[in-house]
């Protein structure tokens, strides 16, 4: 009888290989992840010293102003400071604001120091304001449909703080409210300021508030604008503020801007902060003040 040959000597060669092969892609497999594991680690941990050097940057440029690039352990900051709106006729408040809270928006300039002055010629002087508010879309008739206060603090003698007064207008887009809590109408139609536009919005006379010449004409007069958003408890809605009307000057700055960039490694963050000047206490609007006597 003839015998066939014996070739398992060469499957087992090929077995072999095969369970090699299966090894060696699951160890490529598991390499390559915890490659990936450590590159997205890494990364991730360069984001975060990224983040917190820009943070850094916030708080050393609220000590000492602008820096230049500073190192911190890992990573490097850089921060700069300029002013909020200096010289603009129109801008937005930094943050939208709910029922309840409220914004100043500045008449005089500050000196270095935070101090009131005007001896930088860049006070505002005028006779109209406009205020626009909400966001794109809102209704006029929803029981959260945002109404604005806006209260004016001016000097009837400029320069003389013993003559300080407050002019105020309540503003109401919601028909059926203003019949109970007798606001006044907005103007018509939308605004838009910068790109962004607002559905409701009012242009004030200061003369027609019983704001004498006297104050809205010369530096240091007005004061500021105390703006309050009312009846939108359920989100807050940005607010604007235009003055760009013929016979009026520009505002002075509203504040500073904080713009602090973080480097750690590949990854770059950046943090900005807008900070406005020191503010009155809210209770100032709500309470009365007399030099002498009030007589009934």
């Amino acid at each position: 009888m003839k015998k066939l040959p014996n070739n398992s000597s060469g499957q087992a060669l090929l077995l072999v290989l095969l369970s090699m092969s299966v090894v060696l892609t699951i160890v490529l497999s598991i390499l390559a992840r915890s490659t990936l594991d450590i590159n997205v680690s890494s990364q991730s941990e360069e984001s975060v010293r990224a983040f917190s050097a820009a943070e850094a940057g916030i708080e050393q440029a609220l000590v000492v102003g602008s820096t230049g690039d500073v190192d911190v352990g890992n990573a490097t900051f850089n921060a700069e400071v300029t002013a909020f709106s200096s010289a603009a006729s129109e801008f937005i408040l930094p943050s939208s604001l709910y029922s309840g809270e409220s914004a100043t928006v500045w008449f005089v300039s500050h000196d270095a120091n935070g101090n009131l002055t005007c001896n930088d010629g860049t006070c505002f002087t005028g006779n109209q304001l406009q205020v626009c508010w909400g966001k794109a879309g809102t209704p006029d008739n929803s029981a959260t449909t945002p109404a604005i206060e806006v209260s004016i603090v001016y000097l009837s003698i400029p320069g003389n703080y013993t003559t300080a007064k407050i002019a105020r207008e309540v503003i109401d887009p919601n028909t059926a409210r203003r019949s109970s809590n007798s606001f006044t109408a907005p103007n018509n139609g939308a605004c838009q300021v910068n790109s962004q536009t607002f559905p409701f919005k009012k242009t004030l006379n200061l003369a027609s508030l019983g704001i004498p010449a006297a104050s809205f004409n010369f530096d240091g007069g007005l004061q500021l604008a105390r703006l309050a958003i009312l009846y939108n408890t359920d989100m807050g809605h940005p607010v604007s503020v235009n003055v760009s009307f013929g016979g009026n000057s520009a505002l002075p700055s509203q504040g500073t801007v904080i713009d602090s960039s973080g480097v750690s490694g590949g990854s770059t963050r950046r943090v900005e902060v807008v900070r406005g000047f020191k503010e009155l206490p809210d209770i100032f609007e709500t309470v009365v003040f007399s030099q002498g006597g009030i007589t009934l």
